[in-house]
């Protein structure tokens, strides 16, 4: 075997595990996204919707670079991964369609998993070599051996740039993560920050000093919450309280697993929900995350 040969062979065993590697991130990034579609996701308005599309797109463009190996459907995952991390980290930075994020296990796996993805189907789409080679794709082809060629060092050079940009996805998503908000300790509220009731869609519902619904979780007991870790990042705890005047029912205490306390009203320990933006909103009402259901808090007569 000569030189040219051996080295054929090589970029063909190096492109059969690029080519495996990348559907089987891709595949992985949609069994995690699947996973919080199922456990709650589906709740939140259009990133439910969001969320189930990028599940069926992932698995999609998975078979299709496990059966084809083209440089176009590799381009396409590479793509579509480095899309669905920025979607996560504007969700973190900002909101997303009204949803904000927080700083969660799952997430920050999946973005780590998609930038792997990135990396290895972008690696693969502009490699030299003929796998995966059909008339569909034939132009595509030629089009990235002539971008290849054309940066410094060539070959060397193509896998440079997408060493680079991975690197440099890997490191905003490491900032990001770490500077986004997670687990959230109880906030008191008492005195002239008591709580008080307001009427949302005909019903009576309890909120904080500012007029922002509370909510009880399904899984919790009179004594003991069962939303911890990054669940209190969208559920934030209500912390020591008192009932303002004319509001009936019973406020006790609980401590949670950190030491801290948490208002209990009429059995329920009592949070808040991240994704009401303003008082009046029940956002969080019926939402089905985090491993149970949440319920506005109404208040008794």
């Amino acid at each position: 075997m000569n030189t040219s040969e051996r080295a054929a062979t090589d970029g063909g065993r190096l492109g059969l595990v690029l080519r495996l590697t990348g559907a089987a991130l891709l595949a992985v990034t949609a069994a995690i996204h699947l996973d919080l579609y199922l456990t709650g996701y589906n709740t939140i308005p259009t990133i439910g919707p969001l969320f189930l599309l990028q599940v069926i797109a992932a698995f999609l463009l998975a078979l299709a670079v496990a059966a084809t190996g083209s440089r176009l459907v590799a381009a396409a995952g590479a793509g579509f991964a480095i899309a669905t991390l920025g979607g996560y980290l504007l969700s973190v930075w900002v909101g997303l369609f009204g949803f904000r994020e927080v700083r969660t296990t799952p997430g920050t796996v999946a973005g780590i998993v998609e930038v792997a993805a990135f990396g290895a189907l972008a690696a693969l789409a502009v490699m030299p070599g003929e796998w995966g080679t059909t008339s569909m794709t034939e132009r595509f082809d030629a089009l990235v051996g002539k971008l290849g060629d054309r940066l410094p060092g060539g070959a060397r050079g193509s896998a440079g740039a997408v060493g680079a940009l991975s690197l440099v996805a890997l490191v905003v998503l490491v900032v990001s993560v770490a500077t986004a908000s997670g687990a959230a300790s109880p906030v008191s509220t008492g005195g002239a920050n008591a709580l008080k009731s307001t009427t949302i869609g005909g019903v009576t519902v309890l909120t904080n000093a500012k007029g922002f619904t509370l909510y009880w979780f399904a899984p919790d007991s009179p004594t003991k919450s069962a939303c911890n870790g990054s669940c209190t990042g969208y559920w934030p705890p209500v912390g020591k309280a008192t009932l303002a005047s004319g509001v009936a029912g019973t406020l006790t205490t609980i401590t949670r697993s950190d030491g801290s306390k948490q208002a209990v009203y009429n059995g329920h320990p009592l949070y808040t929900y991240i994704q009401d933006t303003k008082p009046g909103q029940a956002t969080g009402n019926n939402v089905n995350l985090n491993g149970g259901l949440w319920h506005e808090v109404t208040v008794s007569s």
